[in-house]
């Protein structure tokens, strides 16, 4: 399925930003992992899946709620890499090779995710929205959000950073902020919200790049919540949204 990315800068009622909002929102970042944040370039590991970052890059990142995938599973693809990587270093496969793998894995976790297993927060009107306005409050000033959907036990966001924000730290201050937020309405303390480990892929070509936006807005209707990828709510696509 083609389709023209709505431009969620242009949703006015998620863009509106006075500064004490900014400045909460920003408070929740305070505790972001130093390395991470000015991390730019290169190849690293937080936990599951590698992570490739690119000055000016473009990601389709994935991050979901704590709980939302059996530890057996985790463990598995954890096992998998390893297995991948030590291969790839002895010479017996190819980086195209793991790339691929890579990829299955993320799948294999998505297919989980799209299961609807643990808990499902984001399917509350009042948590999904608080994320929804957390992604798109600083588009086109620290990023350009270019597709986003917020699911039941997850999210996706295909996104540029801007100036000298990293990815790392615009995550942290997505998860941070709204997991305190979201823990606030259910009454919860101590626990975990997001799952640490997030997902992110580094958009290769135009082909890429439209392949994943595509996969963002559509993962409601592959996933059996909708019919049409404009008719989710919580979505870059919604043709519900509000546009100044």
């Amino acid at each position: 399925m083609k389709y023209k990315v709505t431009p969620v800068a242009q949703a006015s009622s998620l863009h509106k930003k006075d500064a004490d909002e900014k400045s909460r929102q920003d408070a929740c970042a305070t505790n972001a992992n130093a390395t991470d944040n000015r991390l730019v370039s290169g190849i690293h590991h937080r936990g599951y899946l590698p992570h490739f970052k690119r000055e000016e890059g473009t990601y389709f990142v994935t991050f979901r709620l704590a709980g939302t995938l059996p530890q057996s599973v985790l463990t598995q693809i954890e096992a998998e890499r390893k297995g991948h990587e030590n291969r790839a270093k002895n010479g017996k496969t190819t980086s195209k090779e793991v790339g691929h793998w890579n990829a299955l894995d993320a799948d294999r976790i998505d297919a989980f995710l799209d299961s609807g297993y643990g808990e499902c927060w984001l399917k509350r009107d009042d948590i999904g929205k608080l994320v929804a306005d957390a992604l798109c409050y600083f588009d086109d000033e620290r990023y350009k959000l270019l597709a986003w959907v917020v699911m039941p036990n997850h999210v996706h966001a295909v996104l540029t950073p801007k100036w000298s924000h990293t990815l790392s730290s615009i995550l942290h201050s997505w998860k941070s902020f709204t997991a305190n937020k979201a823990n606030n309405i259910l009454g919860r303390e101590g626990q975990s919200f997001w799952q640490r480990e997030s997902y992110d892929h580094l958009v290769r070509d135009e082909e890429d790049f439209i392949r994943v936006c595509n996969y963002t807005v559509n993962n409601p209707v592959k996933a059996g919540l909708c019919q049409k990828a404009e008719d989710w709510a919580l979505s870059s696509t919604y043709e519900g949204r509000n546009i100044s």
